[in-house]
């Protein structure tokens, strides 16, 4: 059976090569856990929501002893033969690395009902499929806060990536946030359109700045990396990162990170697997579980203050105790009324 499984690796091995996708040509030892990865367009070396995965893949490795294999998609018809080609090699687990990918999990899931799959931030309702969301809207919230509170000319902005249902939970928690803190603050709103064209962040993050705003929060993924380069060059304004740590990617300038812990969930769907008690089902994590958050600010905490950073940490506690509900739609988001804290 082992001579088989090899066989197998060998052979789709060839054809990934044949592709152009990477591919680690030792397969793995026999007992070892197996995990495979499918990215989404940004790929590895995004700075955010890939490289958030990819970190808690390699965790996987170092403290679980996993075999890892990632396929990088190029573009969306890359998901359904990434998503294939890791299925015939029989993987203890295939992660499927955001909600673009959902139509083409669910069908590989239901062609393929002995293999186990995870999916990032969507639904796919199939037996083999444990689906991980998160509550974004916990932790764009108190990054609404915190930019009401630093902004100087009252006028920030949201920079989203594409305008669908996913990204409406980062604007609406960002909009509420604001409101929450300063009723006055204007809240400029657009979308890139893509979550991986870089100068299209820069010209929107430009644009931005130049009405007014002084600062952004880009909710963009790789095209985030864009509104920082707008950054630069401009005293007195902020980006607020996305989705992994990238404060040190401009210190002083990246005034916080909204960082959703992937990798946490990645690694926690690895070590259920070892541990002998898999995941099933629709797990969503927020705040509360401590999945959701903004950065220790190591660059630019003396420029916030103790006085704000103290208001934000009541905010922050007022939402995981439930007494703030952030707003995950504009429906939501224009309902919300702040909620009178001590």
């Amino acid at each position: 059976m082992q001579s088989i499984v090899r066989a197998a690796f060998a052979v789709v091995a060839a054809a990934l090569v044949l592709c152009g996708c990477a591919w680690h040509h030792r397969g793995p030892k026999p007992g070892q856990l197996t995990l495979g990865m499918v990215t989404d367009v940004g790929g590895l070396g995004d700075h955010s929501f890939n490289d958030s995965a990819y970190r808690g893949l390699l965790t996987s490795q170092a403290q679980l002893g996993a075999y890892i294999q990632v396929l990088q998609s190029r573009s969306a018809a890359d998901y359904q033969p990434n998503l294939s080609a890791l299925s015939n090699l029989r993987f203890d687990m295939i992660y499927a690395i955001g909600f673009l990918m959902s139509n083409d999990l669910n069908q590989v899931a239901e062609a393929n009902p002995t293999q186990q799959y995870a999916i990032i931030d969507a639904v796919v309702d199939q037996p083999n499929v444990v689906s991980i969301t998160f509550k974004e809207e916990d932790g764009s919230f108190l990054a609404g806060a915190l930019a009401a509170m630093m902004s100087t000319t009252h006028h920030i902005a949201f920079l989203g990536g594409q305008d669908i249902p996913l990204l409406e939970k980062f604007e609406a928690g960002f909009v509420a946030g604001a409101r929450e803190v300063s009723p006055t603050t204007r809240v400029d709103v657009k979308y890139v359109g893509s979550f991986d064209d870089v100068a299209a962040g820069k010209e929107l993050t430009d644009l931005l700045f130049d009405q007014g705003a002084d600062i952004v929060y880009s909710a963009a993924g790789k095209a985030t990396l864009g509104s920082i380069d707008s950054v630069k060059s401009r005293n007195g304004d902020y980006v607020i990162g996305v989705d992994s740590d990238q404060d040190g990617l401009l210190p002083g300038k990246v005034l916080t990170s909204m960082v959703k812990k992937v990798y946490v969930a990645v690694f926690d769907i690895a070590k259920a697997i070892k541990d002998g008690h898999p995941l099933h089902g629709h797990i969503v994590l927020g705040l509360k579980e401590h999945a959701i958050g903004l950065t220790d600010f190591r660059y630019t905490k003396n420029a916030i203050g103790p006085a704000r950073l103290a208001r934000l940490a009541v905010i922050e506690k007022a939402v995981e105790d439930g007494r703030i509900t952030p707003p995950y739609t504009r429906a939501g988001e224009a309902a919300f009324k702040p909620v009178p804290l001590p």
